[in-house]
This record gives C-alpha cells, structure tokens and sequence, in this order.
C-alpha cells in the first residue's frame, strides 16, 4: 500500500534520502520518481470551479491596479511625473520576483493542521489587503509604491499558491483542461477590473478594495472547501537556512533535464511575445500611417478581437491536449502559428491583413498558455516535496522576459533604423524566431509526447 502524501518526508535535492548512494544513481533514482505514472484521483468539477474564482479574485484584485487603479492614483499624487508609474510597476514587479521563490519553499514546508497550502493562500490575499489598503490611503507616491510592492508580494504569492496546488492535486489527464478553464478566468479578470475601475475612478478605497474585497471572498470559500491534508507529522532533510534557501532559487539543468528545456522554450516564447506587443501601438501607427494619438481606437479593436481569439485557443488547446493525451505537437504548432502570424503582420499591405495576423498571434497565445501550462505540470520535479520551490522558478520563465525585452527592443530601435523612422517591423520578425525557436526547444522533452 503507498504512503499517504500527507506522511511521505520533505527532503530538499541535497538531502537524497537513501544513505550511501552514489551522486549518478541518485540521480538516475530521482529522474525515475519524477517520470513514475500518475496516479492522482482525479479532481471534482466544483474544485475546477472554485479554483476558476479564486484565480479570477486573485488576478482582478493584482491586475486592476496594473490596468488602472495605480495610474490613475499616481496622476493623483504627482501629475506632474508620469514617470513615476514605470518606476511602481517595475519595483513591484522585482520584489515580487524575488520574493516569490522563498514563499514557495516556505510552503513546501508548512508543518500545520490545515496543510502547507491553505495558510499561505490566506496570508497572501490578507497580505495583498494591508497592501491595497496602503495603496488607497496613500498621501504620496512613496507610500503609493510601498503598498504596492506589499499588495504584488501577497498577490503574486496567492497566485502561485494556487498553480502549485494544481502541481499537487492534478492528475495528468486534467491538466490541460483545467489549464484552460483557469485561463479564462485569468483573462477576464482585467477585463472586469478595467469596468469596475472606470465606474470608482473618482473614489480611492473603492477603487482599490472593492477588487481586494471580491478576491478575498473567493479565495476563502476555496480554503473552507479545499481539502488540504495535515501537515504537521512532515520531516525534512535539512534545515531551511539562508544559504539553502539562496541556493534553491536555481536548479540543476542535468538532474531535470525536461523541466530546463521546458524552463527555456518557455523563457524564449514569452521573451518574443513581449518583443512582439511593447510596441504594438507605435507598429500599427506606422503601418497604417496613423498619429500615434489617434490610433487608441484601433489598438482596442485589435485587443477585443485577439482577447476572442486567445479564448478560443485556450479552450481548444487545453481540452484538445487532454484528450489526445499530445502536449509537444500543440506548444510547437502554437510557436509556428505565432511565427506566421507576425510575419502576417510585417508583410500586410492594409488594416485586414494587419488584423489577420493579430489574430493568428493572439490564438498561439491561446493554445501556448493551456498547454504549456499543463507540459509544464507535467515534468514539474519533486511534485510532492517543492512543488512550491519549482513552480515559483518557473515564474522567472515569464517575468524576466516581460524585464528585459523590452529593454533589448528599445536598443534595437536605436541601433537599426529605416532611414528616420524606427524599425518596428525588425521586432515582429525578431519576435517570430524567438518564439519559434521556444517551440522547437520543448521538443526536446523526453517524457512528455
């Protein structure tokens, strides 16, 4: 009879627990653990849905502000520097990133009678409160900023709280799907929060808190839901110093070799995507010899159309993958759509064309987010003891791309210019390799088909 998951020890991968055991055969043992056959119950359609809601909570009260809310206190506080804004996102953003990797081992070990994840998911939204609160109270944008880098903090964390407890409970055959469902609701999420922030624009806490407050509801009813087993009889390895945390901020390439490729055909898409839309406003002006002011109207035509198409590719990516029991054909069928649709894009002569392959763009995006999302679950190592450590290693897949391209964009530009104007076609076509090359990498997955 197998060991309950809630009696199995927490060992970290400088701890292998069989004494005396070569540092190859360890290795050989631990890629075997990490390749074993899922045998995972598989998961309620109310755990699906109540899932769903405490993403979406999560993501409308972390994404309203990105979208709205911090802009419009910012112009508040300091109108006169716009700058400012840039500076909040981006200092929030990196507290975010650096913290996230420690909340997720701490979560791995959690001794407490509701589970290693329940607590973390209430202390990251009830965190991620005391930060909007700030935010709304503010009398100036220092303290603007300090709420903020505390509300991402708790945010994120519930966020990622959430994507490991799909690392914990999820069995292979859901994965894709569930990946889809809680798409969705993700992207909604800025949706319901850029309405619901037009309609408090003029009103500090409602702005802030009333997001706050719907996520904090949902969040609950899936911790009183939740099943989460008694982690108190857990053991460890060795002790969680600063030295061994530091150290699990990165992994071993050659102990898991399907999480690094997947850890890098992931970082080269996202690093092209964000290549491809920093500048989709100053692209679609030049091409269709427009003033940049005036081209907010087409920009939310494109954003309404991709937002339908990116749907469409969510759900029949994820429920497609799951079905045909195939990840790998749909992550590089996704890159080469995106590919063809950038391409698309530099070569169209016209609005229809243009709009054409935005859409062909937007629906990758789709079909990549499911079942890369679900590819990534799949080869995710040490699933049942840091589940949370690699889960917030993945998140470095996605944000330092969404830093540093745009930063490669603008030397770009500066460097490579058609005559007077910038570039911006050289982008997309810079875009279209980076992405195609994240699909051929994931090919390299071993035990994923």
């Amino acid at each position: 009879m197998s060991t309950p998951d809630h009696q199995r020890p927490l060992l970290s991968e400088g701890a292998f627990p069989l004494a005396g055991v070569a540092a190859e055969d360890a290795e050989q043992i631990a890629a075997a653990v990490d390749t074993a056959p899922d045998n995972r119950p598989r998961v309620s359609k109310g755990f699906i849905a109540l899932l769903a809601l405490g993403l979406f909570g999560t993501y409308l009260a972390f994404v309203t502000p990105i979208a709205i809310s911090l802009a419009l206190r910012a112009n508040v506080l300091a109108p006169d520097n716009p700058e400012y804004l840039g500076l909040l996102l981006g200092v929030g953003s990196l507290a975010a990133l650096l913290v996230g990797p420690l909340g997720g081992q701490l979560s791995d070990r959690t001794r407490s009678r509701f589970g290693r994840r329940r607590p973390w998911l209430v202390g990251g939204i009830l965190v991620g409160l005391v930060g909007l609160t700030i935010m709304a109270m503010g009398p100036n944008v220092l303290v603007l900023g300090l709420g903020w880098i505390i509300a991402q903090i708790g945010l994120s964390q519930t966020t990622n709280i959430f994507t490991t407890i799909q690392a914990d409970k999820l069995p292979e055959s859901q994965r894709g799907r569930v990946a889809a469902i809680t798409g969705f609701a993700t992207m909604v999420a800025p949706v319901v929060g850029a309405v619901v922030g037009g309609m408090v624009a003029s009103q500090p806490f409602l702005l802030f808190l009333a997001p706050g407050a719907v996520a904090l509801l949902f969040v609950l009813i899936f911790v009183l839901y939740f099943k989460d087993a008694d982690s108190r009889g857990l053991v460890f390895g060795e002790r969680l110093s600063v030295k061994v945390a530091l150290a699990n901020y990165v992994f071993n390439p050659k102990r898991y070799p399907d999480f690094a490729w997947n850890w890098l055909g992931r970082f080269l898409f996202f690093f092209g995507l964000t290549l491809n839309t920093t500048y989709t406003a100053y692209f679609l002006a030049q091409r269709l010899d427009i003033d940049v002011q005036e081209i907010g109207g087409t920009v939310a035509t494109f954003g309404l159309i991709g937002i339908l198409g990116t749907i469409i590719g969510v759900f029949a990516g994820g429920f497609l993958s799951d079905k045909l029991k195939r990840r790998k054909a749909f992550v590089l069928g996704a890159a080469i759509l995106f590919g063809v649709g950038a391409i698309v894009m530099v070569v169209a002569p016209g609005f229809a064309l243009l709009l054409t392959g935005s859409v062909m763009c937007n629906l990758a995006i789709g079909v990549f987010s499911a079942v890369d999302q679900a590819l990534f679950l799949d080869v995710l190592p040490e699933r049942d003891t840091e589940a949370g450590r690699f889960v917030n290693i993945t998140q470095f897949a996605t944000t330092i791309p969404q830093a540093a391209a745009p930063l490669v964009a603008s030397a770009v530009l500066t460097f490579i210019a058609a005559g007077s104007d910038p570039n911006y076609s050289i982008l997309y076509l810079a875009s279209a390799v980076m992405v195609v090359l994240g699909g051929i990498v994931i090919l390299r997955v071993k035990s994923v088909r």
